[in-house]
């Protein structure tokens, strides 16, 4: 089981509990937290599922894809931990792994 921290657009702080195999995106509309979260489905189409991840967290993640990194270019809320939930598949080594939803552009 994965445990992820995750603070939403509206301050609340949420425990996520989860395996592997699933996307960060899957897993936080899995648990209902976000309603307009995701809204392409995961296909990297849009930045609706734009996050942040804590500093030091992103060893244990894949790099950003050229797609990725091209949409996160058009968000006014872009940071250097920013990823789209979408394209970061949970694994073992992401347990306790802290995230905040970034604000909608």
């Amino acid at each position: 089981m994965i445990k992820i921290s995750l603070t939403t657009r509206d301050g609340r702080e949420h425990t996520l509990e989860t395996n592997s195999g699933l996307s960060l995106m899957e897993a936080i509309r899995d648990a209902g937290v976000e309603g307009d979260f995701g809204l392409c489905g995961g296909c990297c189409a849009c930045c609706s599922c734009h996050v942040y991840i804590e500093a030091g967290q992103h060893a244990v993640l894949p790099p950003p894809a050229d797609n990725e990194t091209d949409l996160l270019e058009f968000s006014d809320a872009r940071k250097p931990q920013s990823r789209l939930a979408c394209q970061i598949p949970l694994e073992g080594a992401m347990d306790g792994m802290r995230v905040v939803v970034a604000p909608e552009d």
